[in-house]
């Protein structure tokens, strides 16, 4: 993990935020091409969700929420992690989580009483310093406080949003009334949320701040079980088209003990890290637990009226969730290789085409103007369509390197044969095998390739 973290802040995918500050623990920013690659992941993502089917529609709520969303959703008093501090370092770690790297037992959604236990009779020890001497599992709650005013004394406490669900519930109404919408139907949401984790310094794989992607499907009760496999079997297939490998990926199913407060059954597509088998999305039933207590809470009816027969009911919901700033590291993950190419160690990024962060990359084999001038139209002319790199320091060998740490599928180098018959050489990343192409066919080339 330790390399894959360093390819992803020396090529630009993500760095520790604040860094001339020292920094600040679980923050990360992302780069140029940690940007491009999450748009991309994004992209794909509405385009399955939204633009191939015809019965889920957007939202994008406000980050902070009236505070009675999250008193009424249960998260003030439930949504809560357990940490023990190191006596002698001080750090503090999850207590679930410690039990799980060193015992590799699920124990997330016990009391804080059996954690301490656990912990006390194994001996588990300080992740940071080694020490034993750890505190007994207290709890802590996951949501961000913040203060809505300019007046300190007339301060109101609010919450940045720890979840994209809520803010779905909120439009509830709004949307049953102003899309036309028939059940069942979902409503998605992508954006920030902020969660006040702690974490053991796996890069962006959990942070305060991360992107989700996620949808509430809504069902008549009967039909929560249909709509689950439906999209349990859909979620595993899309996994697999993003290129994650089969035996990287699993679906395990919580025990009860796990669940979140508002579930009545979840599962995680885990794929298998360098630290272990993780969750990388979720897909649970949540019942008509948030609907149902909000309408409660705030008096407003948020029943949903059957067009045909006019019955009033509160739907149930299937919650599909994509974590995109944890999917972005689990792409760089999956296309991790180290190769001996001519006894030389080659490290190669072997993203799916369709979701690298750029498409290609032009440069001129040597240091030369004619080759500089030509390499550039190409570039110039190529970037109408795609997101194209241009290089032109170093040797060959050094910018096919570059090229591979950061991904990019195809290369594009103008040699002084091109100025005689405007032939160039593409190189696949892959198979670092080479053609020549004419350079009036390279857009063409290229649209088929990532076909």
């Amino acid at each position: 993990m330790d390399k894959i973290i360093a390819l992803a802040k020396r090529r630009g995918f993500f760095y520790p935020s604040s860094e001339i500050y020292g920094g600040l623990a679980n923050t990360w920013d992302f780069g140029h091409y940690g940007v491009l690659l999450k748009n991309n992941l994004r992209d794909w993502w509405i385009k399955r969700i939204i633009q191939e089917r015809e019965d889920i529609v957007l939202v994008d709520s406000s980050v902070i929420l009236n505070p009675k969303v999250w008193q009424a959703s249960g998260h003030v008093t439930g949504f809560n992690d357990a940490l023990v501090e190191c006596k002698k370092c001080h750090n503090r770690t999850r207590a679930d989580h410690l039990i799980e790297d060193k015992l590799n037992k699920k124990v997330e959604g016990l009391s804080v009483e059996e954690l301490s236990k656990i912990v006390r009779e194994n001996k588990l020890k300080c992740p940071k310093c080694g020490s034993i001497d750890l505190t007994d599992a207290r709890r802590f709650n996951l949501l961000f406080e913040t203060h809505i005013g300019i007046v300190e004394e007339n301060k109101s406490l609010a919450y940045l949003r720890g979840e994209l669900a809520q803010g779905i519930f909120m439009n509830f109404k709004q949307v049953t009334d102003s899309m036309r919408v028939r059940i069942p139907f979902g409503i998605a949401s992508q954006g920030i949320c902020f969660r006040n984790e702690i974490t053991l310094g796996q890069g962006v794989f959990r942070t305060l701040q991360f992107d989700l992607m996620e949808f509430e499907y809504f069902v008549r009760e009967n039909d929560w079980e249909k709509a689950y496999e439906y999209w349990k079997e859909t979620m595993w297939n899309m996994a697999l088209e993003l290129g994650l490998l089969k035996d990287k990926i699993r679906w395990r199913e919580h025990e009860e003990f796990e669940r979140s407060h508002y579930s009545k059954r979840t599962m995680d597509i885990e794929y298998n890290y360098p630290f272990g088998w993780k969750e990388m999305w979720g897909l649970a039933y949540r019942t008509d637990f948030d609907l149902k207590n909000h309408m409660k809470s705030s008096s407003v009816d948020l029943n949903y009226r059957d067009p045909k027969t006019s019955v009033k009911f509160i739907p149930h919901v299937i919650e599909p969730t994509f974590g995109l700033s944890r999917l972005l590291i689990t792409m760089i993950v999956n296309a991790y290789h180290e190769e001996e190419v001519n006894g030389k160690s080659r490290t190669v990024l072997k993203i799916k085409p369709v979701f690298s962060p750029i498409k290609a990359a032009v440069f001129p084999l040597q240091k030369d103007d004619k080759l500089k001038t030509y390499s550039y139209k190409i570039y110039q002319d190529l970037k109408k369509k795609y997101l194209i790199g241009f290089d032109d320091s170093g040797n060959i060998g050094q910018m096919y390197r570059r090229q591979d740490e950061i991904g990019t599928p195809y290369c594009v180098t103008i040699d002084y044969q091109t100025l005689d018959d405007d032939t160039v050489t593409v190189r696949d990343r892959d198979t670092m095998r080479q053609e020549r192409v004419n350079a009036s066919k390279l857009e063409e080339y290229i649209n088929e390739k990532l076909k």
